[in-house]
């Protein structure tokens, strides 16, 4: 990249986020007509019903400003958590909050902790602030709470963990979260994002608001993308104590929550059986992957979310691009620092069955 003379320093130390290919890229490239995503983490079920007809019903509304403090769904929301609604920060998908936490507690030279591999748009947000990432490895693909503590400094601002952890799908357990919160200074802020939340089945699994309710140092972050389906509207959300939401709405910019996406949010919030539906074909796509895998003799990381971490024992390009002309898109592992794995997306019985004879055969070469 060429550097401009009056840009910031600090953006040419980020590292592009690179999102999964799109299909109709892939289908056109490869004159293919039936191609499948499995690389975004996205609910293949897609949205509630119920959504796509308020977002239907609303279209015509597209003239007006939306409700800039989203009244409606924080009420249902606050709701549906159990929650006051001064605990909760509507977002422009759950990275905005992430960008405003960065804007509200980060200043030139703090640091911002994390694991390594996990999701980039942690170590993009220090650097826009002019902090400094300091990126802990994962132990046995999960996060290594001890050894993230031990980098804690007198200029640590953020403490993040995102449980379930992306690419790897492992989390860490209430027990271990509990020993951080315990053992973090008080100048610490401790981000948890949870945007597979739903998808994790594991009773050790914590649950992340209690410590809110204890008021506690802590941001968990949430979303409405994955499972309820509505990654394309952008709609994610913070709990916290009212301090910390009030100095996050400090740098919300105005309207960021578009109407389509709040009255959507509404609508799927209210349809039970959307979270349910998720839950139950990814369940079932886990074990049939798992199977095939074990069938293969690919080691994988045991998933909490609605993907897996699978290593091929070879190039992922490679792989990946022998999927691509089978019509699998999927997620290569070299951008996550481990060039033999990929990431693929649960999907529909019929998909997860497509992607499994597809990688065989691109293994058996």
């Amino acid at each position: 990249m060429q550097r401009l003379p009056y840009a910031r320093e600090a953006i040419y130390r980020i590292r592009p986020y690179r999102p999964g290919k799109p299909l109709e890229e892939v289908e056109r490239e490869y004159g293919i007509r039936d191609a499948v995503k499995m690389a975004s983490n996205e609910n293949p079920l897609g949205p509630s019903p119920a959504a796509v007809a308020a977002i239907q019903e609303h279209a015509g509304k597209m003239a007006l400003y939306p409700e800039d403090t989203c009244f409606y769904l924080k009420r249902d929301l606050a709701a549906s958590l159990g929650v006051p609604e001064e605990w909760l920060l509507l977002g422009n998908g759950s990275d905005e909050v992430l960008h405003c936490a960065a804007l509200a507690f980060l200043s030139e030279g703090d640091e911002v902790v994390t694991g390594d591999p996990t999701f980039v748009m942690y170590e993009t947000n220090a650097h826009l602030c002019g902090a400094v990432p300091v990126a802990v490895p994962l132990k046995d693909h999960k996060h290594d709470l001890s050894a993230m503590l031990a980098e804690v400094t007198d200029r640590t601002k953020l403490f993040v963990i995102c449980n379930p952890n992306n690419p790897t799908g492992s989390i860490v357990s209430r027990s271990e979260v509990d020993e951080a919160l315990r053992s973090l200074p008080s100048h610490v802020m401790v981000v948890l994002d949870e945007a597979y939340y739903e998808y994790a089945e594991s009773p050790h699994y914590p649950q992340s608001i209690d410590y809110v309710r204890e008021g506690r140092n802590v941001l968990v972050m949430r979303t409405f993308s994955k499972i309820h389906a509505l990654a394309g509207l952008r709609i994610g959300y913070g709990i916290a104590r009212p301090d910390i939401i009030q100095a996050l709405q400090q740098v919300r910019p105005p309207f960021n929550v578009n109407s389509l996406a709040q009255v959507a949010a509404r609508a799927s919030l209210a349809d039970p059986e959307q979270v349910r539906r998720g839950q139950a074909v990814n369940g079932e796509g886990k074990r049939l992957l798992y199977a095939a895998f074990d069938r293969m003799g690919l080691s994988y990381v045991p998933t909490e979310a609605n993907f897996i971490f699978v290593d091929t024992r070879r190039d992922s390009k490679q792989v990946f691009e022998g999927l691509l002309r089978r019509g699998v898109v999927v997620r290569t592992g070299d951008v996550f620092g481990t060039p033999t794995y990929i990431r693929v997306t649960i999907g529909t019985p019929e998909q997860n069955q497509r992607f499994a004879q597809a990688l065989e055969e691109v293994l058996k070469g």
